[in-house]
Order: structure tokens, then sequence, then C-alpha cells
């Protein structure tokens, strides 16, 4: 199994160019689609890469900071910073490598940043300012691109060959198949697991639950009473804030809104950006650390196959703080249409993001984190709209394909593959192409 990693480099922007960065970026889309890249643009030819699932090139523009008024403390200005971030098959280090030296127009797009020097190094320079995000979500840990694309083809091919197949028996139909199929299409055996990564994985898997049975099993005593007291604690604190934390209205502002939509619906998947600042103090930070620690666990470890929690839409998804904790922004590429996206979400996974969100500066008032908040439907669809922010280029490397497509494949190429197969096994089979 190939592994799935990421690459975020995140950079300032001189601010009296941030205007000149955007018409930049915007050439590296497809004429009259805005946001989606062109693959082979000359700053990144993202389709040169038989390893990128996604990739983006945004300017990270805060449209919300004038919220920080009900926290006087808070820094009045903060950078716009120029994102790119990509989601790969294997090691993100050995991708880097091969943009910097094989994409050297990307050097173009760092100029805008108020520390790229003109002989800067560029694989250097992307490594100091790469950052990791607090969470991360793949919706198949495993699946590569080219098995991906390879499994489509597969698809498209059992399709055009099915009508002409004379047979009516299931053996021999599938039989038939393979023979007509079968030299037409390669399909590339899995790779083996890299042991690093499976080493490294089982140890954040067991970690916490090594911690958390050694201390019931030395000190269960002190261990119940610490964690009894301490939710308390938390439980009072968090009351207490949700009753106190200033209320943000979340306008509803049509242009805006209208600005966001001509960056989607250019393919069956979208991509999301959204940015903000979260609420000041220690003990909001230190919820969302922790809440943010346990959501990347469980998507690391739980949710790998297919779906987070009831949600299956989603391919990729990143959770990143900057400027010293005070902001954060979210990223993830999602099947269908916006307004679908956020039901799913407030209907499935309410509480998901009232964990994930309510530390934000103007996030709907919730009652103990598991109601209101996202329940308030339309409050926090303002909201999320009001943070998001366009997505200036954006790659997909399959399009057409949602995650269910290819779950979907991924059965009919272990039916085509299969040893053997039951008579009724093969109808079934039959009923995926």
């Amino acid at each position: 199994m190939t592994p799935q990693d990421h690459l975020i480099v995140v950079s300032a922007v001189a601010a009296d160019r941030v205007a000149e960065l955007r018409a930049f970026l915007s050439t590296m889309t497809l004429p009259g689609l805005p946001g989606a890249a062109n693959p082979a643009n000359p700053v990144l030819p993202f389709g040169r890469f038989d390893t990128i699932h996604f990739a983006r090139l945004i300017g990270l523009e805060d449209n919300t900071l004038g919220d920080r008024v009900v926290y006087p403390d808070l820094p009045k200005t903060e950078p716009v910073y120029l994102c790119l971030m990509i989601d790969c098959d294997g090691d993100a280090n050995e991708l880097l490598g091969r943009i910097a030296q094989d994409c050297p127009g990307l050097r173009r797009a760092f100029e805008f940043c108020v520390d790229f020097a003109a002989d800067a190094d560029l694989e250097r320079w992307m490594e100091a300012h790469r950052i990791k995000p607090a969470a991360s979500y793949v919706n198949w840990v495993g699946r590569t691109v080219v098995q991906v694309r390879e499994e489509a083809r597969l698809r498209a091919l059992l399709r055009e060959a099915l009508p002409k197949v004379e047979a009516r028996e299931p053996q021999a139909v599938l039989e038939r198949l393979r023979a007509v199929v079968g030299p037409h299409v390669a399909l590339t055996p899995p790779l083996p697991t890299p042991s690093a990564w499976r080493n490294a994985d089982l140890v954040h898997l067991l970690a916490p639950i090594v911690v958390a049975v050694a201390l019931l099993v030395f000190v269960p005593l002190a261990t119940i009473v610490v964690a009894i007291v301490g939710l308390i604690l938390v439980l009072t604190a968090l009351r207490r804030r949700e009753l106190t934390d200033p209320i943000v209205d979340n306008p509803y502002d049509p242009a805006w809104v209208a600005n966001l939509r001509r960056g989607e619906d250019h393919d069956v998947t979208n991509p999301y950006t959204a940015m903000g600042s979260i609420k000041p103090g220690r003990f909001r930070l230190g919820l969302e650390l922790v809440i943010l620690a346990a959501i990347n666990w469980a998507a690391r470890h739980v949710f790998t196959r297919g779906g987070l929690g009831r949600i299956g839409t989603i391919h990729f998804a990143h959770w990143v703080l900057i400027d010293g904790r005070r902001r954060a922004f979210f990223c993830s590429n999602y099947d269908g249409g916006h307004e679908a996206y956020m039901d799913d979400f407030i209907n499935k996974a309410g509480f998901g993001l009232n964990l994930s969100f309510s530390s934000a500066i103007a996030y709907p008032q919730t009652d103990w984190l598991i109601k209101k908040g996202a329940w308030r439907e339309m409050d926090f669809k303002h909201f999320q709209r009001r943070h998001q922010i366009p997505t200036d280029v954006w790659y997909k490397a399959y399009p057409g394909l949602t995650a269910r497509d290819l779950e979907r494949n991924a059965r009919i190429r272990n039916g085509f593959e299969k040893p053997a197969m039951s008579d009724d096994e093969i109808r079934r089979w039959l009923l995926e192409i």
C-alpha cells in the first residue's frame, strides 16, 4: 500500500502586491473557468506529476478581521499569505524535490512573497516555509492516482464491451469480458507499505492508548479523580464562555456569495477554503488543540475507508493553524454542490462542526458544544460563507469522478482480478459496470 501525504507551503505576501498576485494566479487557470487549474500551465504543471491527487494555490486573505473589534487585545491586521497545498501519494518530501527541480516557473509565484530572494534555492525555501496541519483527513488511505486512473479506464472498457457480449450465462459473460478487455488494460499491483510509515503509524495509534492504560493500571484512583475533576472544570469553563462570548453577526452578502460561486461546480468535485480567527485565551486554544488532535487521530486510524463518519463525499481535508495559532484555515475537496455539502455536514455531523469550529470568532453560539451551533442552520451557513475565500487555482487529477465512483471502480477491479466468482457474485459485479 502506498500511503498519502501532504505538502503545505505558506509565506506572507507583500502588502502592495496582493492584487498583482491574484492576477498572476489567474493565468494558471483554464479560460472561462475561474479557479480551475490548467494542468499544463507553465508555472506548476500539475498534470506532469502522476502522484498529485489535488492541489491548490491560494491567496489567504482574511475577510473577517473586523470581527476582532470585540476582542481589542488581538492585532487589527494580519498578513495575507500565499499557500501551496498538495495531496499526494508517497513521501511529500520527494515530491517537493521534484517540483523544485522540474518547475522553475513556480519561482514567479513565490516572488510575490516578502522574503523570497531572486537567487533563493527553491527547494530549501519551500522546505523552510512548510507547515504541518493540526489535523488531516484522507478518504481512502492507500488509493493512488495511478490506481484511480487505471480503474476508471477498466470500467470504461468493460462498459464498452458488455453490450457486445452475446453469452448469457454469468460465467461465460465474465470469461468473455476478461478475454476482450484484459489485453487493453494494465492494472498496476499495489506496492509494499513502507516500513517507516507503518511503524510511525503504529506508534501514533498506540501512544495515547498505552498512556491511558498505564495510568489506569499504575495510578487508577488518581487517574479517575483527575479525569472527573478535570472534566467538571473544563465543562464549567466552557459553559461560562459560551454564555459570555461576544455575539458577532454574520450578515449575508449576496455579492460575495456570487463571487464564490463563480469558482464552483466546474466539476463534480469542488474546493472549499475558509479562514478566520480563534477566540483569544488559553482555554479556547487548548480546547481547540485537543479536539484537533483527536480528529487527526480518528482520521488517521478510524476513518480511512471511504467516509468521515457518515460523510462519504470528502476526498481530502486539512485544518491548519497560523499566526502563532491566532488564526486557522480549513481546506477540503468535496463532491457535489456547496449547499448539499453544508446540509450533509449539518444533518450528519453537526456535533463535529461544533467541535471543530466553535472556537472561531463569530461561530453561532453553542450549548455544551453538543447543542445549537451548526444546528442553527442559517446562522451557520452565513458563518461559513462569510469565512470562505475563493480558491485561486485548484487542480484535480481525475475530473468527473466522485469518491463513490472511485470506490465502485475499485470493486469492479477486484471482481475482474478475482480468480473465481459464483454466478450471483458475477451478476452483482455486472450491475456495478
